[in-house]
């Protein structure tokens, strides 16, 4: 596989994830931009697609750490042209409500990513978002996989005290206790006590 190919298979994906970290497109897709930069110059001495994968996700983590280190770089909310989704008139009251509770829950889970340090964001993301196992991203972020347990814990802890995350419990939705394997792996990890 050459790059433009690898380029052409991950670079939504890579973004997706970016987005995760940065909480608005237009960061996200410099950063991916910035990391298969990087990635481009070492091309040569990466062998197999997983390597590269790899490279490209360390180099995603490690640019927006050093994004977020510079004083000048600040990350804030921008305004939108696009509309929320609004609901059909042949959709349900049931659907609605399902549409709103998960608008509502995925807020909240970006104000509680967005309130961690960044090492703390990319221990959860490693960890929940991509599936990632201790050891994987002790390796990824360069410590101990102690180190990823307790900062995984610490983040954890720091996540289910954030205020949005506390009103979506308390309203019963995607955060409030449910019976195991029902929800994705990082709404379960808000769960955990």
């Amino acid at each position: 596989m050459n790059f433009g190919e690898f380029v052409a298979d991950r670079r939504e994906s890579l973004v997706r994830r970016a987005w995760a970290m940065t909480g608005n497109r237009a960061d996200a897709e410099d950063l991916v931009q910035t990391a298969l930069t990087n990635t481009f110059a070492a091309w040569e001495r990466l062998r197999e697609p997983a390597a590269a994968d790899a490279y490209v996700q360390r180099a995603i983590t490690n640019t927006f750490a050093s994004w977020l280190r510079r004083k000048n770089r600040r990350y804030q909310e921008f305004p939108t042209a696009d509309l929320p989704e609004r609901p059909d008139e042949w959709d349900t009251p049931e659907e609605i409500a399902a549409r709103d509770e998960h608008v509502r829950s995925m807020a909240a889970l970006r104000e509680a990513l967005a309130a961690l340090t960044p090492r703390q964001r990319s221990a959860v993301l490693l960890r929940y978002l991509h599936g990632r196992t201790e050891a994987e991203t002790a390796e990824t972020l360069g410590c101990s996989v102690g180190t990823v347990k307790s900062t995984v814990c610490r983040a954890l802890a720091r996540m289910r005290r954030q205020p949005a995350v506390l009103a979506v419990r308390a309203e019963g939705g995607v955060f409030a206790a449910e019976p195991a394997g029902t929800r994705p792996r990082v709404e379960r990890a808000l769960l955990a006590a």
